[in-house]
């Protein structure tokens, strides 16, 4: 049996104390109850409970999305920097940063990526070659080889103006942006316009495979590989910004003026000396004898470049109904632009085409215009377009959407990858760093740029890796919708044509 201590077996204690204490404490438990009850729902309190929680959330979210870690631009060497970090680009960034274990993209790329497969078509059966490869040297301006996720340029010929440069920078950029995903590859890159690589000659049964070359245009004719433009990433000599900068500026210039209240002519502004075919358009401006509803303009970019660019602006150009585009000496990069604008564009019939331009139809995103009855095709969409006010809307807001969606800087940045991916699985050799090369990265050359060179390139320069990895490439055509796309825009521009013809015989009658 437990014996108690003695002191605890002599002391008793009251009734009345105990009586006493209970009721002392079942009236402090209930006041508390009854000040809970009034005050719990009082803003301090409220806020209180809010902030600890938020406080905790934003604890969590950090521990489970760790910061982004931004690619540095190392010119700790000042302006003459001509050396690339040691571990450039890749190895700077953390490895739960990497595209490896970012999360894989759920965006499927627009469906001008499915002729990334036919411009790779003619080398589907013999892979791409290091003899094939060198013999595109003859016409082209640079060789740049990946290898190990870092850059290597071999310089052939100096390009018109900075077509080089800012190409070089877009490739550096797509780098950065995935980080040791690009494979190991080699190619080779002409600036010029006109694409020379004629398919007729490697038509025959012996001939060779053709020389894989890279460029901004080709056309049916020619095996060229279109690659995004370098305006896309500024063109200093003439002030057009980097492509994001630029389409951000013209959907403020489409917020402007609506459509209706624009001028109700078609539009173009241009060096006409580059081509017969725009010094033939400018016979279709208004004159005291004729007017076939177009306003052009002749633009004289030495005066621009000494007013400072006054008169050049883009994104002030969205104030006509209908905007013109016609090709220069080959394809224009101003196609994008004009394609931007909310307005009609009446597309002269082009030779050329860039990366994105096959997907655009007739009727939908843009309306045809005879090459060779210019001023009278002109004429009739104006006429047309003023009496069908919301058919010609539709056309103009489709291709502006099709601009402002699909050809953001970031699905250029993923067609890059995709062409660039796909054109490696050909190649049949490894890569290796040229003897005469140089090394290329960001650093070589933003740091020793200056002026608008230099504002461009930072302007348009990849700061972070992308949280995803690029778009889900699209499958190949296969023959019957490859012939149904055709037949159908040919189909659209018969109709087109039939419509004018049909007008202009009853004109003269």
């Amino acid at each position: 049996m437990l014996t108690l201590p003695l002191k605890s077996r002599n002391m008793k204690t009251p009734t009345g104390i105990k009586i006493t204490s209970t009721l002392v404490f079942i009236f402090i438990l209930f006041f508390v109850g009854y000040i809970c009850s009034r005050h719990i729902d009082s803003p301090i309190l409220r806020n209180s409970f809010s902030t600890t929680s938020k406080n905790t959330k934003s604890l969590i979210q950090r521990k489970e999305s760790p910061k982004r870690l931004e690619i540095p631009l190392n010119c700790s060497n000042g302006n003459l920097t001509n050396t690339c970090p040691i571990s450039y680009p890749g190895t700077l960034i953390s490895s739960t940063n990497t595209v490896e274990n970012s999360l894989p993209s759920t965006k499927t790329c627009p469906d001008y990526f499915r002729w990334i497969h036919e411009d790779l078509w003619p080398w589907r059966n013999t892979g791409i070659t290091k003899e094939m490869v060198m013999r595109a040297n003859r016409t082209a301006n640079f060789r740049l080889v990946i290898v190990n996720g870092k850059a290597y340029l071999e310089m052939y010929e100096k390009a018109f103006q900075t077509r080089d440069t800012f190409t070089l920078w877009g490739i550096l950029q797509l780098l950065r942006r995935y980080p040791g995903k690009l494979p190991d590859l080699d190619l080779m890159f002409d600036c010029v316009d006109w694409p020379v690589v004629s398919s007729s000659e490697y038509k025959q049964p012996n001939a060779t495979a053709p020389p894989p070359v890279f460029r901004y245009c080709a056309d049916d004719s020619t095996l060229d590989i279109v690659f995004p433009d370098w305006s896309f990433w500024g063109w200093p000599e003439i002030n057009i910004k980097p492509w994001d900068t630029l389409l951000e500026e013209l959907k403020e210039g489409n917020r402007k003026k609506k459509w209706i209240e624009r001028e109700p002519y078609a539009y173009w502004k241009g060096n006409p000396e580059v081509a017969e075919t725009r010094k033939d358009l400018l016979k279709c401006n208004v004159s005291d004898k004729q007017d076939w509803g177009a306003r052009l303009y002749a633009q004289d970019w030495g005066h621009e470049i000494q007013k400072g660019f006054q008169q050049s602006n883009l994104a002030d150009q969205c104030t006509h109904r209908y905007k013109i585009y016609i090709e220069g000496s080959a394809w224009s990069v101003s196609e994008k632009y004009i394609l931007a604008c909310d307005s009609l564009t009446l597309l002269v019939k082009p030779l050329y085409y860039d990366f994105f331009t096959r997907s655009l139809e007739p009727m939908k995103h843009y309306w045809p215009v005879k090459v060779d009855d210019k001023c009278r095709s002109i004429k009739f969409a104006v006429d047309w377009g003023n009496r069908h006010k919301q058919k010609v809307q539709d056309i103009g807001k489709a291709s502006s959407d099709f601009v402002h969606k699909n050809l953001t800087m970031d699905f250029v940045y993923d067609y890059m990858f995709h062409l660039l991916n796909e054109y490696a699985k050909l190649l049949t050799y490894r890569p290796t760093i040229p003897p005469n090369s140089v090394e290329l990265c960001s650093e070589t050359m933003a740091c020793p740029a200056n002026g608008v060179e230099k504002n461009f390139m930072m302007a348009s320069m990849v700061k972070y890796p992308s949280d995803s990895g690029p778009c889900i490439m699209p499958p190949p055509f296969d023959p019957p919708s490859f012939r149904s796309i055709r037949s159908k825009k040919e189909q659209s521009v018969r109709k087109v044509e039939m419509w004018e013809n049909k007008f202009w015989s009853s004109q003269i009658k």
